[in-house]
């Protein structure tokens, strides 16, 4: 039975729980396509790959469909009806989204696929196309996509609605910067890397002061007080004393 395609609906494949995936997990993706055998194509072959794929007909549902940020992987048409892939794909460009585009398209020659790619797809595709080549595409696109996603991550550290981004050394808590000096950085940075444990005094004068004993001053206590006070201004607390043991960094009192 074939999905239907249709400019107010989605069709969803229906993708066995043993088929084996392409990719480590199984992926969402968008199809902007109003040819419902070009549609239907795609759909069958992507969810024997064992993605979970959904079908619109339509350029402007198709904008507001891909703009909610439900999906993995846009695959366009080119030429659909209400808007056209070029303007689609310019459109959620222009909104920050930077999920990886294939664009699909008869207009194959190296002037359209320049003009596709400048718009924002990440890959361009001529029809007739393979689906092995299809896939293969969206596989490589997939990888290259978590391992931004993985590089990223490991230039950010979040507790609750703290983010510390340690390329540019900055902090902010639900949006509000947080401006810290070099050592409260420092402190912070290595809260966040244990967060929800107890950090010991001595752990943090080791790995915060590079000192290997207690000297008996109070330090750190001093150094958590003005990081608590920045953290926690008009804000729930964050920063927490476990009386004699150390301090917890956690969203959750």
């Amino acid at each position: 039975m074939r999905p239907e395609v249709a400019g107010a609906a989605l069709a969803p494949t229906q993708r066995p729980a043993d088929t084996p995936l392409s990719v480590g997990r199984p992926s969402r993706i968008l199809i902007i396509e109003d040819d419902p055998a070009s549609a239907d194509f795609v759909l069958r072959g992507l969810g024997a790959a064992g993605h979970d794929a959904a079908v619109c007909a339509d350029g402007r549902l198709g904008l507001d469909l891909a703009a909610q940020g439900d999906f993995d992987l846009w695959i366009l048409d080119r030429m659909l009806p209400g808007m056209d892939g070029l303007a689609l794909l310019g459109a959620l460009r222009a909104q920050g989204l930077r999920t990886p585009a294939i664009m699909l398209s008869a207009l194959g020659t190296v002037d359209d696929k320049v003009t596709g790619l400048t718009a924002g797809a990440d890959d361009y595709l001529a029809k007739p196309f393979s689906l092995a080549e299809l896939r293969a595409r969206i596989a490589a696109l997939l990888r290259r996509a978590e391992r931004s996603a993985a590089e990223a991550a490991a230039t950010r550290l979040s507790v609750g609605d703290l983010e510390i981004d340690l390329l540019s050394r900055t902090v902010s808590r639900a949006g509000r910067p947080v401006p810290l000096v070099a050592r409260e950085f420092h402190l912070l940075e290595y809260l966040a890397r244990h967060a929800g444990e107890v950090v010991t005094r001595t752990m943090m004068l080791e790995h915060v002061w590079n000192c290997r004993f207690d000297p008996g001053s109070n330090v750190v206590d001093v150094h958590i007080g003005r990081l608590r006070r920045k953290l926690e201004e008009g804000m729930a607390p964050i920063l927490h004393t476990v009386r004699g043991a150390g301090y917890r960094l956690s969203s959750e009192s």
